[in-house]
């Protein structure tokens, strides 16, 4: 057996081989054209970036290079990296492998801001506190969701259409809470609303819409402004009890989708988008999307509870 130094000149040896015989051309990606990063190899025999496969296999299930069939290595779901691949990169050429981790960790930094070029999804209208279910299946926004779980935020905005703008000026973030991959690469996707934002300004990556945007906070009130607003707070939360045990066909069904009225904040003024509940009304009442919209955008909790209080009391004198 060899001892230590004979091992490590052996090893030296491999190393000079290695780099005498390889260029950095050989180890690239023929898909980014940059140096590999996490290589996978498929069935068919070929390497490219993990990145950049799966960017591929968002729009059809077959190899880039040779166009095979990669339906069941979509389905199986899992991708493990070439390990060899990974070891002769780090032998040969170190310097270049650190620079194209290093370039990796930079774009998903760039990726984790949540107030800058921020991912937005163009869909539906989404509110704090409130669960959105998601079925994805566009290759922008699978490239999307998955970019937002590999940096770690796992957050993006939800916008609806707006005419003449890509998207409204107001959204709320979503929090990605589950994934279930499917099979042919779609995904349901389980998140909730966090925070409501304003639009600063519109952008594009890779083919989905971005945004510069700035957190809206409802206004706080005190003495006897707040004394008023609790008044106003109780008076529309017993309305819209009232509402959810109606009784008529359509708020039972409302009511077996989105479960229950949510219960009753202590604090009226601890969240800066104010009660869950209200939100959760909105969310089921039959409203046109630009009037959910324009309470959604309002920074006032007096206001938006007065608005509420106007709407049942409406749809409580209807007749069954």
């Amino acid at each position: 057996p060899l001892d230590k130094e004979e091992e490590t000149a052996a090893a030296k040896c491999i190393q000079q081989c290695l780099r005498e015989s390889l260029s950095i051309s050989d180890l690239e990606c023929s898909l980014c054209i940059r140096m590999f990063f996490e290589p996978v190899t498929t069935p068919c025999g070929h390497t490219f970036c993990k990145e950049c496969l799966e960017r591929c296999l968002d729009h059809r299930p077959n190899c880039p290079l040779c166009k095979q069939s990669l339906r069941e290595y979509l389905k199986a779901g899992r991708y493990s990296p070439t390990v060899l691949l990974q070891d002769i990169m780090l032998a040969t050429f170190p310097t270049q492998l650190a620079e194209r981790r290093e370039l990796h960790r930079a774009e998903m930094a760039e990726l984790s801001n949540l107030t800058k070029n921020i991912p937005i999804f163009v869909c539906t209208m989404a509110f704090p506190g409130i669960p959105c279910p998601l079925h994805v299946f566009e290759p922008r926004y699978r490239l999307m969701i998955r970019r937002c779980q590999e940096s770690g935020t796992r957050r993006f905005g939800m916008c609806i259409y707006e005419n003449g703008k890509s998207f409204a000026d107001y959204g709320c973030m979503l929090e990605i809470r589950q994934v279930e991959l499917l099979a042919d690469g779609r995904s349901l996707v389980d998140t909730v609303g966090r925070q409501r934002f304003r639009v600063l300004s519109r952008g594009h990556r890779d083919g989905y819409h971005t945004a510069d945007i700035e957190y809206l906070e409802d206004k706080k009130v005190s003495g006897e402004e707040l004394q008023e607003l609790q008044c106003l707070h109780e008076s529309t939360y017993r309305l819209a009890q009232r509402f959810c045990e109606h009784g008529d066909l359509t708020s039972r069904h409302i009511l077996m989708q989105h479960g229950p009225l949510p219960e009753k904040e202590e604090d009226i003024q601890a969240s800066a988008d104010g009660p869950t509940w209200c939100w959760w009304l909105i969310s089921i009442l039959p409203l046109d999307p630009s009037y959910q919209l324009s309470l959604f955008s309002c920074t006032s909790l007096r206001a938006r509870l007065s608005q509420l209080q106007r709407i049942l009391t409406a749809l409580l004198q209807q007749p069954p």
